[in-house]
């Protein structure tokens, strides 16, 4: 080690349609064929394109937002075979770096309209917006949102392995029920598989057409296998265990972003950007049974901005509505009442509703569940770091109302 470069498994370009590019995919199935392989105990990069494939760009309108083909995501590159991989193994995933590309340093964030996608708060905020990022180094800041600036804890939003047929058969059976029982609700409760903008790789019309009736979408992460989890905290240095359901694996990653808060609540709420991921691949053999495994688990990493005690501010939110209904131990519900104590707060210094559902969503935030048990109310906080701010938004601090500008929004 270190008297070579390291090896780029696989290459994306900017310039050619996600859809056209042999080493993306972008549904889960185990029929999807290898784009390239990686040997066991290997360090590697990974190129990846955003997760809309290049669909958003760098200006300050959010049609692009509002109008975002969600059959065409998530691209995610590979599936790669690792070598010595089987069926019950477990996937050591170390991930050594993340990179925006040198010549693409930004990344945006977005609020998807209800009627196309929506987002945590839909029904409060149904319109599409938008805000692009600017890099500088570790740090990142916005036209859109001023005032604000911080470093990037910077992770991919998907890792997983390939299902195999008995575990997408599962899945498919099991967010199938779920769509039928919800059928009376206004909104989407899970997406079941459309061959609408299906991309498979280097796989032929065969393979593409039985993806196309088969494959699981990428937009949830599932217990088997991790894949969508959007976990901020798989950043640099961090270990991700992942179960193996085929042979070689069959390892994809994607969705890169440069920052995020917990909970991403506004569904394209990361700072989303296209760049490289590298990182080391160790099999453990028979690690499923091993380590009793029903879904991932990983070791965080020790690289996160640093904001020191005392430098974060708290919001507490209970399972009782914004109409006033009492709901049962509902940690949805509460959360998202905390997520409207924070944009209720940080509206005092002159943002819009807007700019803040957008801030929660990417900048490093701490969501957590405090307390579960006291019924009927679930509890949840979300502490919003004081110094991402040039100016102070202590609770002691008399609120000044500034000209904070404005997001994207789609004309």
């Amino acid at each position: 080690m270190g008297k070579q470069e390291l090896r780029t498994a696989a290459k994306v370009s900017l310039e050619q349609p996600a859809a056209e590019q042999a080493c993306l995919h972008n549904r889960w199935h185990p029929d999807i064929p290898f784009c390239g392989t990686i040997k066991n105990e290997e360090v590697v990069k990974i190129e990846c394109v955003d997760w809309t494939g290049g669909q958003i760009g760098n200006n300050d309108s959010a049609n692009d937002v509002r109008d975002v083909d969600l059959t065409r995501v998530h691209y995610l590159t590979g599936p790669f075979e690792i070598e010595t991989a089987e069926p019950g193994d477990v996937l050591v995933v170390e991930i050594q770096d993340v990179q925006p590309f040198q010549d693409q340093p930004w990344g945006f964030t977005g609020v998807f309209a209800k009627s196309n996608g929506g987002g945590f708060l839909d029904e409060l905020y149904p319109d599409a917006a938008k805000a692009i990022w600017d890099f500088e180094g570790i740090f990142c800041s916005s036209r859109h949102i001023p005032g604000v600036r911080f470093a990037g804890l910077i992770h991919p939003g998907i890792l997983g392995c390939a299902p195999s047929p008995e575990v997408l058969a599962t899945w498919n059976k099991r967010e199938g029920e779920l769509i039928s029982a919800c059928s009376h609700l206004d909104r989407d409760v899970a997406l079941p598989p459309n061959a609408q903008s299906v991309h498979v790789g280097s796989g032929g019309d065969d393979i593409k057409e039985k993806v196309g009736k088969e494959g699981a979408r990428t937009i949830p992460g599932r217990p088997e296998h991790g894949g969508n989890c959007d976990i901020k905290n798989l950043s640099r240095g961090s270990k991700v265990y992942l179960p193996v359901h085929v042979k070689g694996a069959k390892f994809s990653v994607g969705d890169l972003h440069f920052s995020q808060g917990d909970g991403e609540i506004s569904f394209c709420g990361a700072i989303e950007m296209a760049g490289v991921i590298t990182i080391k691949f160790t099999v453990m053999k028979n690690g499923m049974k091993d380590l009793g495994m029903k879904s991932p688990i990983y070791v965080p990493g020790p690289v996160e901005p640093q904001f020191g005690p005392g430098r974060y501010i708290y919001f507490e939110g209970f399972s009782v509505d914004e109409h006033g209904k009492q709901h049962y131990m509902d940690a949805t519900v509460a959360y998202r009442q905390t997520s409207l104590r924070v944009i209720e707060y940080l509206r005092r210094f002159g943002y819009s509703d807007y700019q803040i559902y957008l801030l929660l969503s990417c900048a490093p935030v701490q969501g957590h569940v405090a307390g579960i048990v006291d019924i009927p109310n679930a509890c949840t906080t979300m502490g919003v770091p004081i110094d991402i701010f040039d100016f102070d938004i202590s609770p002691h601090v008399k609120a000044e109302k500034k000209d904070m500008g404005s997001c994207a929004f789609a004309t």
